[in-house]
């Protein structure tokens, strides 16, 4: 990485600051009037030319300031950026939101989207918490009528599945306490594959449930994950950097088209752990989409069991001081509910 020094780094850091709240390309008369600078306006333009020849620094038209570029961003938030932390009083607001929420995953993702949103200003992006393998933890067989019985069964991950199944022949309650308590010995913490080779070798009444039970857990895999939930598109739309029709054409059809949003999320967050975090500038080379975009992203979830993505979509001038903090403490907040959701 190229070395500046702290006087160029100084400088960098202000341009970028400033550039970030005004959308205005940044001059050295600027610097001077508003920043107390102990520096010759000459001095400074020098510096500027400096960074903008290392490709810090951009100069969009000769007589105007500079703007930053790409790599100027990237530099901000690696090397210059403080590890800001949320407010305690957001902080709380935030928490409470979420504990008068109820216990549903769906509301959860609702309420993580809007809170992303409303905190950044940005866009927000959230992917439902997706299971790797589906696992039993509990089931209970209940006869009804007949041949009737429902089957309650929990996963581990806390989703619960209701279904009623109808049986060869009819059966006594207490065998089918008996079978579910021998189920539950036997195969709790199994996953679908597991389970339906443990079926083999069971007994017909057990066969019978464990293969409707591999039904469901089934089901519950190809379902999960598979919802994506986006809010504040319209703070993006309205920032300066997308009145070009194009740009906000483009922004518009990352959210609206669900099979490109879900493809970046999905190669974005391969190789990152739950905790991690990911700021991608204008799609670092690889999303046309996000040319004048970036995005902060962060996994959330329990490993093993599902884990999930959320972030925010913002231009490249976004408020990275705000939003990475707003991103890290919403992605463990999520963690935190659905640990406590996965060990009830």
């Amino acid at each position: 990485m190229t070395e500046l020094t702290e006087r160029q780094r100084n400088l960098l850091l202000l341009i970028i600051r400033d550039y970030i709240d005004s959308a205005q390309p940044v001059g050295s008369r600027r610097l001077v009037e508003h920043y107390q600078i102990n520096l010759s306006p000459a001095t400074i333009r020098h510096e500027m030319s400096a960074l903008t020849e290392m490709g810090f620094l951009h100069q969009p038209h000769t007589s105007a300031g500079r703007v930053p570029t790409e790599e100027g961003y990237r530099y901000f938030v690696s090397q210059l950026m403080t590890q800001a932390e949320l407010p305690e009083s957001i902080r709380n607001t935030i928490t409470h939101q979420f504990h008068q929420a109820r216990a549903d995953v769906d509301q959860w993702m609702h309420l993580a989207a809007s809170v992303l949103a409303h905190q950044s200003q940005g866009a927000a992006v959230v992917t439902a918490p997706r299971a790797s393998h589906v696992r039993l933890r509990h089931v209970e067989l209940i006869s009804t009528q007949g041949r009737q019985v429902l089957m309650v069964l929990v996963m581990a991950g806390g989703e619960v599945s209701q279904q009623l199944l109808t049986l060869a022949e009819p059966v006594s309650q207490e065998r089918l306490s008996q079978t579910a308590a021998q189920i539950n010995a036997l195969f709790s913490g199994l996953s679908t594959n597991e389970l339906a080779s443990a079926s083999a070798a069971s007994d017909v009444l057990t066969r019978d449930i464990l293969v409707l039970a591999v039904g469901e857990m089934r089901r519950a895999t190809e379902a999960t994950g598979g919802e994506i939930y986006t809010d504040g598109l319209t703070n993006v739309l309205a920032e300066p950097e997308f009145s070009d029709s194009d740009e906000a054409r483009n922004a518009l059809r990352l959210f609206e088209e669900r099979s490109i949003l879900r493809s970046l999320l999905a190669r974005t967050s391969v190789s990152s752990s739950v905790g991690g975090l990911q700021v991608l500038i204008g799609g670092d080379s690889q999303w046309e989409e996000l040319r004048q975009c970036s995005m902060v992203l962060a996994r959330y979830g329990v490993p093993g069991i599902a884990t999930g993505t959320l972030g925010v979509l913002g231009p490249m001038r976004m408020s990275y001081t705000r939003t990475i903090p707003t991103v890290k403490f919403v992605a463990s907040l999520l963690t935190d509910l659905m640990s406590d959701r996965s060990a009830a």
